[in-house]
């Protein structure tokens, strides 16, 4: 299936909109056709979850489009006090748009964890410097080994998880998180954090805290020559990872794993364009790699064709 990506209005690309909010929405499967249809006629896309528990996602599309999404959010009295963060992509970051149903907007797994009625305490991006080089603090990155791989906080620990749902066993299963006083913990955008420390207050940390709208907030805010963060930040769409000034990274995406990729690894001999990386490579067969060939060849005369082909 192919769709022709649409030409934004202007020279400065399309505006990228991350969101989340957590509020009790019981009706939150009505929303879904609703907000369907905004995002299409306004040539939006993206993916956005909507959940008993609030609404969590990013969008991208001509800067009229995804302002209209948002003004159809906050006119929705759960939604009125949502926040945003934006940056900006040279080329439609997305394939198509979603609005999906969940159980959960960011899935931890762990019953009776509601962040808005315990959560951590919020620091600005100004201030986590200071917080993170206190030595009474530990630092936790709250994302899987696929984004902390291109990028981390100095000092902070990794706790090398495949999926969120690993995080509380993480936790769980090292006690020396106990052998300072106070707990920092960060991810992407701040979605995982609010249930991340709200996991850890339950667990019974006292002094927990979360960098409010997360690394792209802090990228966005913190001159270079004062940063604490080492190298980039891997992100949800067809830019893969941001830099400083949220300028769009260099790392390329392997289509067979969807793990991020260095200017190093992709000169690896393990490494096919839409087919392989060093990272999978021993895990496909060569079936799998012959049946991925196939995909990236039609990829290939569609993007020929001025085309995105939307084939998995």
């Amino acid at each position: 299936m192919t769709n022709t990506i649409p030409s934004p209005a202007g020279n400065d690309g399309f505006l990228v909109a991350a969101l989340y909010h957590f509020v009790s929405v019981p009706r939150f499967a009505e929303l879904r056709g609703p907000l369907q249809a905004l995002c299409e006629e306004n040539g939006v896309r993206g993916t956005l979850l909507l959940a008993h528990e609030g609404i969590n996602g990013t969008i991208a599309g001509p800067d009229a489009g995804v302002q209209a999404v948002l003004s159809f959010l906050r006119a929705q009295p759960e939604f009125s006090g949502l926040e945003h963060k934006e940056s900006r992509a040279g080329e439609m970051p997305f394939l198509r748009m979603k609005v999906r149903l969940k159980k959960e907007i960011v899935t931890m797994g762990v019953e009776d964890i509601d962040p808005n009625r315990s959560v951590g305490t919020y620091v600005a991006p100004k201030d986590w410097n200071a917080l993170i080089s206190d030595p009474d603090t530990i630092v936790i990155d709250t994302r899987n080994d696929y984004e902390t791989a291109i990028g981390i906080f100095k000092g902070a620990v990794d706790p090398n998880t495949k999926t969120f749902r690993e995080f509380p066993d993480w936790v769980r299963e090292n006690t020396g998180l106990h052998n300072k006083p106070k707990i920092a913990m960060y991810c992407t955008g701040g979605i995982r954090c609010e249930k991340a420390t709200a996991f850890m207050k339950a667990e019974g940390f006292d002094e927990v805290y979360h960098l409010k709208g997360g690394i792209l907030k802090y990228l966005e805010e913190v001159p270079p020559e004062e940063s604490l963060w080492e190298g980039a930040c891997f992100v949800f769409d067809e830019r893969v990872s941001v830099l400083h000034g949220l300028e769009e990274g260099e790392h390329k995406l392997c289509r067979a794993c969807r793990h991020p990729l260095t200017a190093e690894e992709i000169t690896s001999p393990l490494y096919e364009a839409g087919v392989s990386c060093p990272h999978c490579y021993s895990e496909r067969s060569e079936e799998d790699r012959m049946r991925f060939r196939q995909r990236q060849k039609q990829m290939d005369l569609a993007k020929k064709r001025g085309e995105r082909h939307l084939g998995k």
